[in-house]
C-alpha cells in the first residue's frame, strides 16, 4: 500500500470512503498521521471533513434510542466538545455515526486562546494534554454557521463559556444562553476547563447557584435543556453541593467529566506539559467520578459519561455505572473515525445479550 502524501496524511477523515473505518487500516496509517503536529493535523482534518460529500445522520437504532431531557437520542454515543469548536463540521460528524454532536466551547467574543504549542499527543499513554484556552471564532460567527444548517436533521448541542478577560463571567454565560438557546438542541454550561484561570471557581456552591440562576433567567421561555459540565477533580462534599444545587434548579443533565489537572504515572516525554489530561489515563478517575455523582444525586438527574472512553467495554461500563449517554473525543486520535460506528454496534450487542429491551434499562445497573 502506497503511503499518502503528508498533507493528506494529516487528514485521517479524508480516507472515509477508502476503508478508514477498518481499525487495521487506521492503525497502519496512524504513524504517518502522527508525523504532523497535533494542532495542525486537527486543522487539516476539519478542512478535509468540510470537503466530504454531505451525509445525513445514521438511522436510529431502536434498542439504543432513548429520551433524555425531552430529546430523543438515536444512539447514546456523542462527540465531545473541543473537536468542532466553531460549528464547522457538525453534520459531517453526525454522518460518522454519532448520535449527537456538541460544538464549542463558544464565548461571546472571539479569542485566540493560549500560546502555541498547546495540544500534545501522549502516544505512549494513549492520551492528550491540551491547554487551548477556549480558542474560538466567537458567538457571531458560530451563530451564522448554526443558522445556515436550517432544519438539518441531527442533534447539535452548544457548549458555552466565558471570555478569559471578561469582567463578569456570569454575565458572559447569560449572554451566551440568550444567543444560543434558539439554535441549540441543548446548552452545556462549561465551568470545568482548567485552561481559563479561575473558571473552575464557578463550581463553588455560591458561585454555581448564582451562575445557574442567571442562565435559567436568560433562557427565558425557551425550552432548550441546560446541561452542566464538571471536573473530575472534585471531592465528595463539592459533588454533594453541586448535585443539590442542580436538582434545585432542575438542570437537565450533568456531564462527568472534563479533563483532569492530576497526573497519574505517564510514559510520554510530554507528560510534564501543563493543561488538561484526557484519554486512557483519565478513564478510571472519570468512571469513579461518575459513580460518585450517581450516588450523590440518587439517580434523580441524567448523567453523561466522558473521559477515557475508547472501546465498547469502556462505554458499557460507563452506562452500567449510571451514564445515560457517553461522549468521546481523544479516543478518535488513536482509534480513528470509525470509532462511533464500532461503539454503537457493540453497545447494541451488549444490551441485547444482557436481555435488555432498551439500553435505558442498563443505566446504573452494575
Amino acid at each position: 500500500m502506497a503511503l499518502p502524501s503528508p498533507k493528506v496524511a494529516a487528514c485521517p477523515v479524508a480516507y472515509l470512503y477508502h476503508d478508514v473505518f477498518c481499525p487495521m487500516t487506521y492503525r497502519l496509517l496512524r504513524p504517518v498521521l502522527f508525523t504532523v503536529p497535533a494542532e495542525p493535523a486537527h486543522t487539516l482534518t476539519l478542512a478535509a471533513l468540510q470537503l466530504l460529500p454531505k451525509r445525513g445522520p445514521v438511522p436510529a437504532i431502536p434498542i439504543l434510542s432513548q429520551q433524555i431531557a425531552g430529546i430523543t437520542f438515536p444512539n447514546p454515543v456523542g462527540l465531545a466538545p473541543g473537536f468542532d469548536k466553531n460549528a464547522q463540521v457538525p453534520d459531517a460528524m453526525l454522518g460518522l455515526g454519532f448520535g449527537f454532536v456538541e460544538i464549542g466551547t463558544v464565548t461571546p467574543r472571539p479569542q485566540s486562546g493560549n500560546p502555541r504549542p498547546r495540544l500534545f499527543r501522549l502516544v505512549e499513554d494513549r492520551a492528550v494534554i491540551n491547554r487551548m484556552g477556549f480558542n474560538n471564532d466567537g458567538a457571531e460567527v458560530v451563530v451564522r454557521r448554526l443558522t445556515a444548517r436550517g432544519a438539518a436533521p441531527g442533534i447539535v448541542g452548544v457548549n458555552i463559556g466565558a471570555n478569559k478577560d471578561s469582567s463578569d463571567r456570569i454575565a458572559d454565560y447569560a449572554t451566551m444562553t440568550r444567543i444560543m438557546a434558539p439554535l441549540a438542541r441543548y446548552l452545556t454550561v462549561n465551568i470545568s476547563s482548567p485552561n481559563t484561570p479561575g473558571l473552575r471557581a464557578l463550581q463553588d456552591e455560591g458561585a454555581l447557584a448564582a451562575l445557574l440562576d442567571a442562565v435559567i433567567e436568560a433562557r427565558g421561555a425557551s425550552a432548550t435543556p441546560i446541561f452542566l459540565k464538571l471536573a473530575p477533580d472534585l471531592d465528595h462534599a463539592e459533588i454533594d453541593s453541586i448535585c443539590r444545587i442542580a436538582l434545585e434548579r432542575r438542570i437537565d443533565a450533568l456531564i462527568v467529566s472534563n479533563t483532569t489537572i492530576t497526573r497519574p504515572a505517564l510514559q510520554s516525554p510530554h507528560a510534564g506539559e501543563s493543561g488538561g489530561l484526557s484519554g486512557e489515563p483519565l478513564r478510571d478517575l472519570a468512571l469513579q467520578s461518575l459513580r460518585t455523582f450517581r450516588k450523590a444525586s440518587g439517580g434523580a438527574i441524567p448523567l453523561i459519561g466522558v473521559g477515557g472512553i475508547a472501546s465498547v467495554e469502556d462505554a458499557w461500563a460507563r452506562i452500567r455505572a449510571g451514564a445515560c449517554l457517553v461522549q468521546v473525543y481523544s479516543a478518535l486520535v488513536y482509534e480513528g473515525p470509525g470509532l462511533a460506528r464500532r461503539l454503537i454496534k457493540g453497545l447494541a450487542q451488549r444490551a441485547q445479550s444482557a436481555g435488555f429491551a432498551n439500553i435505558a434499562e442498563a443505566v446504573g445497573n452494575e
